[in-house]
């Protein structure tokens, strides 16, 4: 069983990660985890932490010259601003004379730090906007660079772009490879490959800034080369679609998922949703149509997954929107930490990241083993069942 825990807080020492169940012998190096968190840091519209910030992955267990063990492998990313902190998010209790600082009591509307207080019972907001914070999410980016690494070993990819912010929506993607929409996507600042709509948005975060304000947006997940069968429809929570929207839906800002049509499919007759079956493919069936997003009753169907996320404007505005302050019960305005004006072209990234990792989880339910090559054994072997069921 694939599995991780993450923990750390924004402005803590280290961000960590432990990973368990990653089969023996499989390629795990840093740099590829540090080139997702490269990206993830990037995307017009960031703020002033990510110039402070490179972030970068030691990996500190659970590999040996390069390959996995079978062992935990435990990541860690350390927070470089750590030095500028340590006053105010020291372990330690406070010493004799030293004074600690003041409490934040004023709520942002649209975070964690009102509910969060209430729940765990907290007096100072910053014991809930360290670990609610979105630079939280640079462990799930190294967790997903690690599932990535794995999948692709089967000739599994996973790419995004960003297809709406604000105002600004770039027409449907069709019938690129997926090394076309990574290049194309990367290409751009706002990881939009439409190159006008891209310099468009540009404008628009631009003005967003101006007038203290931010901006949301919808980015796509595609994942090419998965074979059919992970998930299934036997139990609930076993169905990946389902799975795929707990994991988008946990990313923060995150409003709304949909997978292939999406809500479109409440707006036609069926014979223009579902995907008819042809005569001819490796399995001796296939599509002309990927409506439904490469996902059928829980699982997988062997078309490219297709699955997209609404991500709302960061809540924290330059503009305070109004609140109160919880110790004193007055009006005032919201507390406002540095943040950025657009974060959908870094949420993309995490969106990968989130995708791979539940993808991974479901490859592994289904070809697991300990080793690599056992896995591969696995894969192959049920890749030719099928194959050879079309021959027959």
């Amino acid at each position: 069983m694939f599995r991780f825990l993450t923990g750390g807080e924004s402005h803590g020492p280290a961000l960590t990660a432990i990973i368990e169940g990653l089969p023996a012998g499989m390629p795990l190096l840093a740099e590829p985890v540090n080139d997702q968190l490269r990206r993830r840091q990037g995307g017009y519209g960031r703020g002033a932490r990510q110039k402070i910030e490179t972030d970068t992955v030691e990996i500190l267990n659970g590999v040996r010259f390069g390959r996995t063990l079978g062992s935990p492998v435990t990541m860690l990313v350390r927070n470089r601003d750590w030095e500028n902190w340590q006053g105010r998010m020291r372990i330690e209790p406070a010493e004799e004379g030293m004074e600690e600082p003041a409490a934040i009591t004023v709520p942002r509307p649209g975070h964690a730090d009102w509910v969060g207080m209430i729940k765990y019972g907290h007096p100072d907001l910053r014991n809930v906007l360290e670990r609610s914070s979105a630079r939280n999410t640079a462990t799930l980016v190294a967790v997903g660079a690690v599932a990535r690494l794995l999948l692709v070993e089967f000739g599994i990819r996973i790419v995004s772009h960003v297809t709406r912010i604000g105002s600004e929506a770039a027409p449907a993607v069709e019938g690129m490879t997926a090394d076309e929409l990574y290049e194309k996507a990367e290409a751009s600042p706002v990881r939009c490959v439409d190159e006008g709509v891209s310099e468009r948005i540009v404008a628009l975060i631009d003005g967003a800034k101006r007038r203290g304000d931010t901006l949301g947006g919808v980015f796509e997940v595609v994942t090419f080369g998965l074979p059919v069968g992970l998930g299934s429809y036997v139990h609930w929570d076993k169905r990946i679609d389902g799975r795929l929207a707990m994991a988008l839906m946990s990313i923060n800002a995150i409003k709304g998922v949909e997978i292939g049509m999406g809500f479109g499919v409440a707006e036609v007759p069926g014979s223009q949703v579902h995907d008819a079956f042809y005569v001819g493919g490796d399995a001796g069936v296939q599509r002309l149509t990927n409506r439904a997003g490469g996902t059928e009753g829980g699982i997988t169907n062997g078309e490219p997954l297709v699955i997209r996320a609404a991500m709302k404007p960061i809540a924290t505005l330059m503009r305070q929107l109004e609140s109160v302050d919880l110790s004193t019960r007055e009006a005032k305005p919201a507390f406002a930490e540095r943040s950025d004006v657009c974060a959908v072209p870094a949420a993309a990234v995490i969106g990968e990241a989130m995708v791979g990792i539940t993808l991974a989880q479901a490859f592994l339910e289904k070809f697991g083993g300990d080793s690599l090559d056992e896995v591969r054994r696995n894969y192959e072997g049920f890749a030719a069942t099928y194959h050879n069921a079309a021959e027959k």
